[in-house]
């Protein structure tokens, strides 16, 4: 089941060029994680699908060399930020804001 599950986290996140964590936390918590270690483990997981995705997408020519230089560096320093925050918080907490915006955000594409 887990297989199959990385396997279609994989292919949504080339599809669509991100996004795979937003699935891979809930797969994680389903095949037993607690919800600190789902957000932290889904984090160096989906690092190889992100790194394969983007040397394909880069050899296709869909590459921003300013758009990219932006938000490596306001990524960077929000998922420091987020890393530091999750210490502190508690699991409920966690999957409380998770939810909250994975709810928002199925709002949002569902208007478009």
């Amino acid at each position: 089941m887990v297989y199959i599950g990385s396997a279609l986290v994989g292919g949504i996140s080339g599809f669509f060029g991100g996004g795979g964590g937003m699935l891979c936390v809930p797969l994680l918590s389903m095949s037993g994680l607690d919800t600190k270690r789902a957000h932290a483990t889904a984090l160096l997981v989906i690092l190889p699908i992100c790194i394969l995705s983007a040397s394909i997408y880069i050899a296709n020519g869909y590459f921003d060399a300013n758009a990219v230089l932006c938000a490596v560096i306001g990524v960077s320093l929000g998922g420091a930020a987020g890393a530091l925050i999750l210490d502190k918080l508690n699991g409920t907490v966690v999957s409380f804001i998770f939810a909250v915006i994975m709810i928002a955000v199925g709002i949002k594409l569902a208007a478009v």
